[in-house]
């Protein structure tokens, strides 16, 4: 089952859904800022995406992640406590995941 963790706000995102739609996919949406991603769910993420994971440019990542050499755990409970610096969107199929900048990123994993 593929499942894309979503920020209805975001054009990325939104295009991500999109794209699955018109393919015709059935897929689940976790909207992550209403329902935290779980965590096992992120250190994957992290495990296989890196730091990409991280939206540096936001606020919260500035003030509350920046400069702590957070990493494993820690970083994914910080981003847990700061969702707005989870980077959007994150498209799992199965063991596989990418991350929806730029869009071709999911079609390689479907």
């Amino acid at each position: 089952m593929i499942t894309i963790y979503h920020n209805p706000r975001c054009s990325k995102s939104r295009a991500a859904v999109a794209l699955l739609e018109e393919k015709g996919l059935t897929f689940n949406t976790h909207l992550y800022l209403e329902n935290p991603i779980p965590k096992n769910v992120l250190l994957t993420a992290l495990e296989i995406l890196g730091e990409s994971m991280i939206r540096k440019n936001e606020a919260d990542y500035k003030e509350h992640i920046k400069g702590k050499n957070l990493q494993g755990e820690e970083l994914v409970n910080a981003m847990l406590q700061f969702p707005k610096t989870i980077e959007r969107p994150l498209v799992v199929n199965g063991s596989k995941m990418a991350l929806g900048r730029p869009i071709k990123n999911i079609e390689e994993i479907l």
